[in-house]
């Protein structure tokens, strides 16, 4: 039986070329594209596929917070972050997320396919890139160490990205499935933990700290 894939990435150059590339593997099928986070959470609960290989920065939830929702709603489907970060925060953060799989978007092209088998079978995959940082991280002890971002929830952050992408409180609110008031608590909160107090100041970070792009 066929994986059934489903692809999220803003980039359509990037969408297509994966399309046709996993469809040339005789043991997967790509049952749909989008260019969101949270249109990817939709289809996932629509189409049901088995892996998704999910890009970080795109608009909406960014690809780390769709991975945390999908995960939560449907723990069938398997996710594989493609992304063209390789920081540790980035990885760390898709890994708690509930990614089975982190392939860097300069790795050769087969390890997406490996990503995918693997994460379909239940295992890890990190592409080499990845997997360096992983380990050289671990003989380092930087996972022991608290970084800024750290300090934040998933669903704080999920807010923090939304703001920084310039959502009103009643928008951020209808993505979520929250009420403006908590969405008014998220906001306070996030502030008084970065010490940041200033709308412009939480973009910059945010931006800073790959969570969305300009």
């Amino acid at each position: 039986m066929a994986i059934r894939v489903l692809l999220a990435d803003d980039h359509s150059v990037v969408r297509d070329g994966l399309r046709v590339y996993l469809q040339g593997q005789r043991d997967m099928s790509v049952v749909g594209a989008v260019a969101s986070g949270s249109d990817a959470v939709t289809a996932v609960k629509q189409l049901k596929p088995d892996v998704v290989v999910m890009d970080i920065s795109m608009p909406g939830l960014n690809g780390i917070a769709a991975t945390r929702e999908i995960r939560r709603t449907c723990p069938a489907t398997q996710v594989v972050i493609f992304s063209m970060y390789v920081t540790r925060d980035h990885i760390y953060e898709a890994l708690r997320s509930g990614a089975r799989g982190y392939v860097a978007k300069l790795s050769e092209s087969e390890e997406i396919i490996r990503a995918a088998r693997e994460a379909y079978a239940g295992r890890r995959y990190l592409s080499g890139k990845i997997a360096d940082i992983v380990v050289d991280d671990f003989l380092i002890g930087a996972e022991g160490e608290t970084m800024q971002l750290d300090l934040l929830s998933g669903r704080e952050r999920e807010v923090l990205v939304l703001i920084a992408e310039g959502h009103s409180g009643q928008e951020i609110g209808d993505l979520l499935g929250i009420c403006r008031k908590t969405v008014v608590t998220y906001r306070r909160r996030i502030m008084d933990k970065l010490d940041i107090h200033t709308t412009a100041g939480l973009v910059k970070f945010a931006i800073e700290n790959g969570l969305t792009k300009l």
